[in-house]
Parts: C-alpha cells; structure tokens; sequence
C-alpha cells in the first residue's frame, strides 16, 4: 500500500521517462589514428561549433562527411592562421586537395546501417561517438560495433530487432544462382 502511495505521487512523465542510453566504452580501446592534421573537437566544441557544422549527412544518409577545406578555412583565413598544422590546412585548400582523413569508426561489412535513421529518430551524435567535448584526438573507444551494443539499444527504444533491420543478405543473383 505504501509503494502505491508513493508510485502515486510521482508524476506519470517521471515514471515513463528513459534515460539516454550510452554506447559503453570499448573493451580493447584502440590509440587515435595518425591524422594528417591535429584536430581538436575539444577546442572547437568548446568554441560553441556542433558537430553538424562540419559533418553533414548527404543522401543516401549512411555516412557522415568529414568538412570540406573551405568548411575549415572559413574560420581559419583569421583564426591561427600562422599556426603549422593551419598552414598546412591552407595548402589543402589551395591545392583543392581533399585532406585524408582518417576514418576512426567503419560500418561493419554485411551491416546496412544508416546515421540518417538514427538522427531522425532523434539520436544525438554523443550517444554513440561519446563526449567528444573532452577529447582532443577521437580514438576508437566506444563500442559502436558491437552486435549486443545495438541491440540492447533497439529494444530499449521499441526499435526493430529482426536480423534484416540491419542486415542484408546477398539474394540468389548476387551469388550467380540465377
């Protein structure tokens, strides 16, 4: 009786509200990658930039995009600009030269994943990627790539679970049979 009297003075909001889930950290963190530039999302979150400033989504919406030299340059004719690393950012520019990033987190072969389903379900790019206010180099820490990770997150969200949301098998043609 006591239990429902204060279930009772909980509002019904409260009681149906579901925290954020987190992608947990990776078991076997792995160092950041060697850029060809040093990059601070700490610094230029902190400067109030988000993260769709500089990675846009462009159809068919599976990846993010790294930003254009332009993107960059847009800030940087002024900011630092005598600084090496955004000298070396200029000459990309200049050049026309796309800069090599490289790519920290990969879709797993045989996934069919799209960032596109998760933005528009409402997902923020910390929920998987973390807090990358706080983090000079990104590093693959998180465990985006785990199947269980997915799931667990699906179910907690009334998200679909069946094996062909996220995965596509290759049909009778693909494999010559036809």
């Amino acid at each position: 009786m006591l239990l429902f009297a204060l279930m009772a003075t909980v509002p019904a909001n409260a009681q149906q509200a579901k925290p954020a889930q987190r992608v947990p950290d990776t078991i076997a963190p792995q160092p950041a990658p060697v850029q060809p530039l040093p990059f601070s999302h700490k610094t230029h979150l902190a400067s109030g930039m988000t993260c769709t400033n500089c990675h846009i989504n462009p159809d068919p919406g599976t990846a993010m995009t790294f930003p254009v030299t332009a993107t960059c340059m847009s800030c940087h004719l002024t900011i630092a600009n005598n600084k090496p690393a955004i000298i070396r950012l200029r000459e990309f520019s200049d050049s026309g030269e796309k800069i090599p990033w490289v790519r920290v987190y990969q879709i797993t072969p045989g996934v069919s994943w799209s960032h596109r389903v998760h933005l528009d379900a409402g997902l923020q790019c910390e929920t998987c990627h973390g807090d990358l206010s706080q983090t000079e180099a990104v590093a693959k820490t998180k465990a985006i790539e785990a199947m269980a990770v997915c799931i667990s997150c699906h179910q907690e969200h009334e998200a679909p679970v069946e094996c062909v949301s996220c995965h596509a098998w290759p049909t009778d043609q693909d494999l010559g049979f036809e």
